[in-house]
């Protein structure tokens, strides 16, 4: 079955796929997506740090990159961009939240469904896939994402060709690669958002927990 025939329901098949695909390293994977969806398959990346965007330029330079700028990050992740575009020369697209977002400021109960999933919602129309620098070690909430699957609620083809390295491989590459690293790492910002919901983390904390402290959520809805 052609992967833009893949459907929830193929549920044998999407796991198979995302076996495979695992067992074929991130670098294949991203071969692999490109190869099927061309043009029709963006990267979006938060700019943590920049691993996944130096894997997929190394297979595609052209590929689209979509930033979903908040209108909250912090200067130094603006600034991160920047310097990532400029390296790479990146075919990026920055999106940014229309005028229904104006009455949700950061932190507020629909600011990150009209800042960050609408956006990409958006962004994302016309594709048929869509790759995301997303770790199981990231969070709980994130331990069983796979390679390949299906995004039931965009409809589309959803690839995390990170999905398997840890934290410590990430280090690893980016030292290995002479990467840029985000400013804000070095001052105990271990997982970074938008700043007005973002704190750094003491040693030892789990690194998602410098997110949205002062509350009860722990991911934007960008991932289910």
């Amino acid at each position: 079955m052609p992967p833009s025939g893949y459907q929830r329901t193929d549920a044998g098949a999407l796991a198979a796929e995302s076996a495979r695909l695992e067992r074929a390293g991130a670098t294949e994977t991203i071969r692999w997506t490109i190869e099927q969806f061309g043009s029709d398959v963006a990267l979006a990346c938060s700019f943590q740090d920049c691993v996944i965007v130096d894997l997929a330029i190394q297979v595609d330079p052209s590929l689209e990159v979509i930033f979903l700028d908040t209108g909250f990050h912090f200067p130094e992740t603006l600034d991160f961009v920047e310097l990532v575009r400029r390296r790479y020369g990146l075919n990026l697209t920055v999106t940014r939240p229309d005028a229904s977002a104006d009455p949700w400021p950061c932190g507020t109960a629909e600011c990150c469904q009209r800042r960050k999933v609408d956006p990409l919602f958006r962004a994302l129309e016309g594709k048929s896939a869509w790759l995301t620098g997303l770790k199981r070690c990231d969070a709980p909430t994130r331990a069983t994402t796979p390679v390949f699957g299906w995004d039931e609620a965009r409809q589309m083809v959803k690839v995390n060709p990170l999905a398997a390295w840890t934290d410590a491989e990430i280090a690893e590459y980016i030292v290995e690669h002479e990467l840029p690293n985000h400013p804000l790492l070095a001052q105990g910002y271990l997982s970074i958002g938008c700043a007005p919901t973002t704190r750094p983390v003491a040693p030892g904390e789990d690194p998602r927990s410098g997110r949205w402290s002062d509350s009860g959520q722990t991911e934007c809805g960008l991932h289910g």
